[in-house]
């Protein structure tokens, strides 16, 4: 195993573009004293307010917390909403320069109201229709100055179905990225689950897996993994499959090696956001190490600590070199 103080001290060296559906997460914190006269429905007092960073920006959260030079790609619409997200990864040390804004959509903002030490309604605002030609036009060539004057690592694809990553932001962002030798990750969805040809890191759950190429997979053991690997690879010519299989651990298939490595012993609280933390962390592990084996065996820890964590939150640097220290020996 590497010297993990030097590999994580080194995260500072590389930069990351993520490109895809950004949001933003809005708490509504109060308290419930009364039910409505109007209607059979609790009101609630609003105490407090709070903004976080949603959806591919959790990616980038993450991948600035561990130290890397991150960059956000993404269609926003031009309203407060997009303001204020934008703002937030700023003060993360996350540059916005490569947004585009629309006048015909708006930023996707979920607002939950939290009373009673829960959630009791989400209000969603959010356009999730395809973008127009001329946005798709206006991104790609936000994605081609970027990678010409940044030249990142790696551009991690996070795709929540939101409409910005259409089948040719896709597929020509990914060209781009062959041309200037960027490696690519993607978390798929299942509307464009193959556009991603070429790919370097596909890392779709078990869910999406089964949902993706339409099978039951009722066994999940080494040689059916090797199989579901074997048929994406006929689809997509991908590089590495990273699958995560929840409390079983991920399963990694590169070139003639592959293996399924198992969960640690963990207090799960909540398991919302671990897939942002798991490509977070592998994409920035591959691009430091090209260590295929490495970069399963972090992500796996990585993802595991974030599940103790309620809510969506990003990784603990300190904390998870200090389990890689302990675990990966």
């Amino acid at each position: 195993m590497p010297n993990f103080s030097q590999l994580f001290a080194g995260f500072g060296t590389i930069k990351a573009g993520v490109i895809g559906d950004l949001m933003l997460d809005t708490y509504l914190w109060g308290h419930v004293e009364r039910i409505s006269p109007e209607a059979p429905v609790p009101v609630v007092t609003l105490d407090n307010r709070e903004y976080r960073i949603g959806g591919a920006g959790n990616v980038a959260l993450n991948l600035a917390v561990l130290g890397a030079q991150v960059t956000t790609l993404s269609v926003l619409g031009r309203d407060a909403d997009g303001e204020t997200l934008e703002g937030l990864l700023e003060n993360r040390g996350i540059n916005v320069a490569y947004h585009v804004k629309s006048d015909t959509r708006i930023t996707t903002n979920k607002a939950r109201v939290m009373g009673r030490n829960q959630q009791m309604m989400r209000l969603d605002s959010e356009t999730v229709r395809d973008l127009t030609r001329a946005e798709e036009d206006e991104l790609l060539e936000h994605v081609r100055r970027y990678l010409e004057s940044e030249q990142p690592q790696v551009m991690i694809f996070e795709d929540y179905n939101k409409g910005v990553l259409t089948d040719r932001v896709i597929r020509e962002t990914l060209a781009l990225c062959r041309q200037y030798e960027v490696i690519t990750a993607v978390d798929p969805k299942r509307k464009n689950f193959f556009s991603y040809e070429g790919v370097t890191i596909f890392k779709p759950n078990l869910k999406e897996v089964r949902e993706g190429l339409n099978i039951l997979l009722d066994e999940v053991n080494l040689s059916a993994l090797e199989g579901v690997h074997g048929m994406l690879a006929e689809k997509i010519q991908h590089k590495i499959s990273l699958i995560t299989l929840s409390e079983k651990g991920v399963f990694y298939h590169e070139g003639s090696y592959a293996a399924i490595i198992s969960s640690h012993v963990r207090n799960i609280a909540d398991v919302s956001g671990a897939g942002d933390t798991v490509i977070a962390v592998a994409s920035l592990i591959y691009a430091k190490t090209r260590d295929a084996g490495l970069m399963a065996e972090v992500a796996n820890i990585a993802g595991g600590l974030v599940c103790e964590e309620v809510g969506t939150a990003a990784i603990s640097k300190e904390r998870l070199l200090e389990e890689c220290k302990v675990l990966l020996r």
